[in-house]
This record gives structure tokens, sequence and C-alpha cells, in this order.
């Protein structure tokens, strides 16, 4: 017991080295007031949301960017997001919408998406943004300048959540913690090895040039966690990326209650940690069963570090991503259970292969 728990401490610690590299280099997309006059493909895979993407697209239309494209891709959605959209686009003459083709074997239904949208598009850059997303004036210009800046063939931006639910602040506060928590995202543009990958699906933006030489998302078609495996590749491939947060220029909100939220995070989760259900449960009993048995030892003394650590990652962690800090502490110890919830469903997804995404079951190849 005394070598798990000094092992629980010293993966704490750790952890919050990590924090505190973030905390510090602060990894944000800095905002820009050079306008740049670039053609920009805006590109947008849409099934089911015609709740949604009338909000986005009045998002983009309200934008300081002019030189622009926007082609929304309906991937074969049951409810009036291609009739939404045309009737927006009758009037927009930027933007224009298309029905995507059946989805072929051994391609994930976003993948394929998004592969045929770079075939449209007809700018020197390629953005991919979802459906349930809100782009702030600013964002593109700054975008421009990150990649002329590093003179980089993908930038990826962590978006800043949308929580009104209580479902969702219980669960969307995980990926930041997660991923602020584990990886010094600087390193992601600093370092040459690719085992720094870091990549957000939310917004994806592409020299227009290299992407269609090596055609990103066909060499990923079956990958769940798309995002991140092309941002290896394009490490492995040796040119230059970087993934940074949205710094308020660029919204999502990903799910609307805990249902939603819960079945969303747990078709991915295992697949961020390599699909290996190992390395989770083994990421979980230092996470949060080792803290768990520190309070149940009731040992004063022992908790003091740990608490402060966790303390002080929340709010460097909730700074950073642009959440509230008071709610995020007083949520941890349900965030966390959560978190092991959706852990155990993945591992039971994985097995049985029974993951879901509106409609369609999920494949792991």
């Amino acid at each position: 017991m005394t070598i798990f728990i000094y092992a629980v401490l010293i993966f704490l610690v750790i952890r919050f080295s990590v924090t505190v590299f973030n905390f510090l280099s602060n990894p944000k997309l800095p905002r820009v007031v050079k306008h740049y006059h670039d053609k920009v493909s805006i590109l947008i895979p849409a099934r089911d949301e015609a709740g949604n993407i009338l909000e986005l697209l009045n998002s983009i239309k309200n934008q300081d960017y002019s030189n622009y494209e926007v082609i929304v891709l309906d991937d074969n959605s049951s409810d009036d997001t291609f009739k939404l959209v045309a009737d927006f686009c009758s009037t927009n003459p930027q933007f224009k919408v298309v029905k995507g083709n059946t989805l072929t074997p051994n391609w994930l239904g976003k993948n394929y998406a998004c592969h045929q949208l770079s075939e449209l598009a007809t700018g020197k850059y390629l953005l991919f943004i979802d459906a349930d997303e809100t782009i702030k004036r600013g964002l593109i210009n700054s975008l421009i300048a990150r990649m002329e800046i590093g003179n980089l063939a993908l930038l990826s931006v962590f978006t800043n959540q949308v929580m009104q639910t209580i479902g969702e602040r219980l669960t969307v506060p995980l990926m930041h913690f997660i991923l602020l928590n584990l990886l010094p995202l600087r390193l992601v543009r600093l370092s040459k090895n690719p085992a720094f990958a870091a990549a957000s699906g939310q917004c994806m933006f592409f020299n227009a040039g290299n992407y269609k030489e090596n055609q990103w998302h066909e060499r990923v078609k079956h990958q769940v966690v798309e995002d991140v495996e092309i941002m290896k590749l394009v490490k492995q491939e040796k040119f230059n990326a970087e993934a940074l947060l949205a710094n308020g220029l660029i919204y999502c909100r990903m799910y609307k209650n805990l249902g939603e939220s819960v079945n969303g995070f747990s078709n991915n989760l295992l697949a961020g940690f390599g699909n290996n259900i190992i390395i989770l449960l083994l990421y979980q009993l230092l996470v949060i069963v080792g803290p768990l048995i520190l309070i149940l030892n009731f040992n004063v003394a022992l908790l003091v570090l740990p608490l402060t650590l966790i303390v002080l990652s929340r709010m460097m962690i909730s700074y950073l991503s642009g959440q509230n800090v008071l709610i995020n502490m007083i949520l941890h110890p349900f965030q966390m259970f959560f978190f092991l919830i959706i852990s155990i469903i993945s591992i039971k997804k994985h097995i049985f292969k029974t993951g879901t995404w509106k409609g369609r079951t999920i494949k792991v190849i």
C-alpha cells in the first residue's frame, strides 16, 4: 500500500508539473490586428444538425473576413438540415450545400464527409469545423497569421466549450482536464516527436496544397480519433504543426445533456488512450482510485500535498480553458466519478463493438 501511495503522489506531481508548464506557457491562439486576403474554404460536415447549424452559418456571415467560401456537406441527414442550409444559401452566395455520397466501407462517417468536402474546396486554406460551433470576429485572421509565422501544414484549435446544463458541466470539462494535465501543449509544435500529438476535430486548419498532396482524412479513414491521428501523421512526415487553445475565438456546445455527453465521450475515450484498456485502467487507478484511498485513510498530513495540487491544477486548467473556476472546483469529485463511468462504458463498447453515433455503428479496425 505504501508503494502505491507513493506512486499516486509521484504521478500527481508529474501531472501538476505539466499543468504548470501549460499555465506559464499559455498556449492560446494569439489574436492579431493584421487582415489577410487569402481565400479560405470553411468546410462543415453536417448530419442531423437542424437545431444547430444556422447559428454557425450566421456567425460566419457576421465575422470580419471577406475572402471565403462555405461548403456544407449534408451527410444523409434524417432531419431538415439540408433544407435549412439550402434556404440560407439562397440569399448568401458565398455559402453552398451539397448532398454527401453514401458511406463507403472502411470509412467512418465524419472522415468520409471531410474527405468529400476537401475535394470541393478551392481556397488556399481549409478550415474544418463542426456544425455545433460558432466563430467570432478575428478567428480566421488569427489562424492565417499563426500558419504563416510557423510555416504550418496544420493548426488545430481546442474550442471554448459552452455548457448550459449540469450534465454538461459534469462531463465536458474532462476534455481540457485530461489534455492540459497530461500533455505540455507547446511541445506539439516544438518537438518533432509524433508522441507529442494533440488535436481537436472541432477546428482543423490546413494548408490546402499540403492537404491535397497528402490526403490526410483518407489516410485515417477508419480512425475514431482521426484528429490526433492526422496530427501524428503530419509530424511523422516532418511537416510543422501546432495545437492551441481557442482564446475565445471559437465556441462549441458539444452536447445538450448528461446522456448525450456520456454516450459521446464513451465512443472515443478509449481510442484516445490508443485503445489500450490497461493504460486507461492504470490512469484511472492513479488519478481517481489513488486519491480516494488517500482520503479514506484520514491522514491529514498525507492529504495536504495532493489536495493542494489538485485544487491548483483545477484552477489553472479552468482559467486556460475559459471555464468557471469555482464551478469546476465544486464539481471536481463528481466529474471524476463520471470520468470513471465513461471509462467503463468506453471499454464495454470497445469489447462488444456497440459504439454508435447518430444512427451509425462505430467500427474500430
